[in-house]
C-alpha cells in the first residue's frame, strides 16, 4: 500500500479557493487548474462538482507521486502563501533559486506560476533521490 502523499484536508482547504484552480494544481492537474483559474472554476459549476471529486483526485495523487521525506503538503502551503519569497524552494534545499525568488518576487511571479505547474514533480524527484 502506498503512503499518503497528499491530504484531503489540504485539498478541501484549497478547494475554498478552487474557483482559481488551487486544489487542481495541488493534486497534479495543472491544465485544468489553469482552465479553472481563467474561467472561475468553469463559472463555478466545475468548482461545485469538484467538491465531490476531491477524494478521487487525492487517491490518484497518492498513486502518482513518490512519497518521501519532503512533504508535499508543507511544500504546497509554502508555495501558496509564501511563494513569492521562495520559501518553498528553500524547503526543498534549492537555496540559490530560493534566494533569487526572495529578491525578485518569485522571479517576477513567473517562477511562482512555473512552480504551481511543476511542484508535485519537483518534490517527487527529490523524494526519489533521497530514498
Amino acid at each position: 500500500m502506498r503512503q499518503d502523499t497528499h491530504s484531503k484536508v489540504i485539498g478541501y482547504l484549497l478547494w475554498i479557493f478552487g474557483f482559481l484552480g488551487a486544489h487542481r494544481f495541488y493534486y497534479g492537474k495543472p491544465v485544468t487548474g489553469t482552465i479553472w483559474f481563467f474561467t472561475l472554476g468553469l463559472l463555478f459549476v466545475g468548482w461545485i462538482i469538484d467538491l465531490f471529486l476531491i477524494p478521487a483526485m487525492d487517491r490518484e495523487a497518492d498513486l502518482r507521486f513518490t512519497p518521501g521525506p519532503t512533504d508535499y503538503n508543507v511544500a504546497w502551503i509554502l508555495l501558496t502563501f509564501l511563494g513569492i519569497f521562495g520559501v518553498h524552494r528553500l524547503y526543498q534545499g534549492k537555496w540559490i533559486s530560493g534566494i533569487i525568488y526572495l529578491f525578485t518576487g518569485g522571479l517576477f511571479f513567473i517562477g511562482v506560476l512555473y512552480d504551481f505547474w511543476t511542484l508535485n514533480d519537483q518534490v517527487s524527484v527529490l523524494n526519489a533521490k533521497r530514498s
